[in-house]
């Protein structure tokens, strides 16, 4: 067990961390440390209600957090009865945090590390196990979070901004993705944009090559009077929008532009995007998923 030096916090909770393995549980414990609660990784289950108890009686621990995970073994299954045995009394919160197979699998293969349920099976095998294990503890959570897009990094940042009492604004984290409909819609979308109307830089021989960040290919999108209209319409919506998302307490909201391939069309409308959500004061990162896949 750890405890990080910090001024007790002045709510008595306790915040519950479970989820995929890869995920970045380890990542959003550290978090919560760093904000002053008492933390603990891998508790036995059975021992939740107590160290609750024990840990929220000491005078000088006002929050704590706790990782439970696979490692659990067959003991997991008692997570939801047991997780209902926590008193009353206590502020609980549990997150769950997951990952697409892709990103799950490129962190293990990056980290060299065995999936907790690795055996002799395909680590996509693991995964596919462990999201069915987990599933009935999914449908608990108060928050659920895909870290797929996330850095080590921004996922402690956007831990810190939820738990450290910050203005409501700095909770909404929007994440802008470009995509190309021929290798399919993100599946983490929120919201989706279809730019497949706007003309097609592709078809100019000098633009074919380049991508919607090119000065170029930004000023020849931006000559049609559509995408200015288009552009303007959308930006009202979202920043009509993302103040409900705020006040509903939604954490993070991703927006995805697709045009044909995900090279031209929909990266320039997603940078504009981007840079006027941010000047309106939003907490905003862009991305392209498909930028280097093929043209649009």
């Amino acid at each position: 067990m750890k405890r990080k030096p910090s001024a007790p916090r002045k709510a008595r909770e306790v915040v519950v961390i479970t989820g995929l393995s890869g995920s970045g549980k380890g990542s959003v414990l550290k978090a919560l440390e760093d904000l002053g609660f008492y933390s603990v990784d891998n508790l036995p289950v059975e021992l939740i209600p107590k160290f609750a108890e024990l840990a929220l009686d000491n005078a000088g621990v006002a929050a704590a957090a706790l990782v439970v995970d696979v490692r659990e073994g067959k003991g997991l299954k008692r997570f939801p009865q047991v997780y209902a045995a926590i008193p009353a009394s206590v502020k609980t919160s549990l997150i769950f945090l997951e990952a697409d197979d892709s990103a799950i699998v490129r962190r293990f293969s990056e980290t060299r590390r065995p999936h907790p349920l690795g055996g002799d099976r395909p680590i996509t095998a693991s995964i596919r196990r462990e999201r069915r294990q987990l599933a009935p503890i999914r449908a608990m959570a108060d928050l659920i979070i895909n870290t797929s897009k996330f850095t080590v990094h921004e996922l402690r940042d956007f831990i810190r901004e939820r738990f450290s009492g910050k203005s409501d604004e700095s909770k909404l984290r929007v994440y802008i993705t470009s995509f190309g409909y021929r290798n399919g819609i993100p599946s983490e979308s929120d919201l989706v944009f279809d730019v497949r109307f706007l003309p097609n830089p592709n078809y100019i021989p000098r633009l074919k090559k380049l991508t919607g960040r090119n000065p170029a290919v930004a000023r020849y999108i931006r000559s049609f009077p559509q995408t200015v209209e288009f552009i303007q319409k959308v930006s009202d919506l979202l920043i009509y929008l993302l103040p409900h998302y705020i006040r509903e307490g939604k954490s993070y909201l991703t927006i995805a532009f697709g045009c044909t391939g995900g090279q031209h069309r929909s990266v320039m409308v997603a940078e504009e995007i981007q840079k006027i959500l941010t000047e309106a004061g939003f907490n905003v990162k862009v991305g392209h998923r498909d930028i280097l896949q093929g043209n649009s």
